[in-house]
């Protein structure tokens, strides 16, 4: 009986490490899309805290168009 327990303990242990490995690498993905999700929204204030005219200038001299 305590075989068969530490046989299912053994497989319930190495399905919850390839599940937290497979959540891990999926938050640092996350991490990656909320970044530039962040900077969208900055550009976005931007335009509608200054006006889209003026936005589209600093945009311009930012990416140097």
């Amino acid at each position: 009986m305590d075989a068969d327990i530490d046989k299912r303990l053994a497989v319930h242990e190495a399905i919850c490490a390839e599940r937290y490995n497979t959540i891990a690498k999926s938050l640092k993905e996350g991490d990656k899309r909320m970044s530039k999700i962040e900077y969208l929204l900055y550009a976005v204030m931007l335009a509608v805290l200054l006006g889209p005219g003026v936005a589209a200038e600093f945009i311009k001299k930012f990416f140097g168009l």
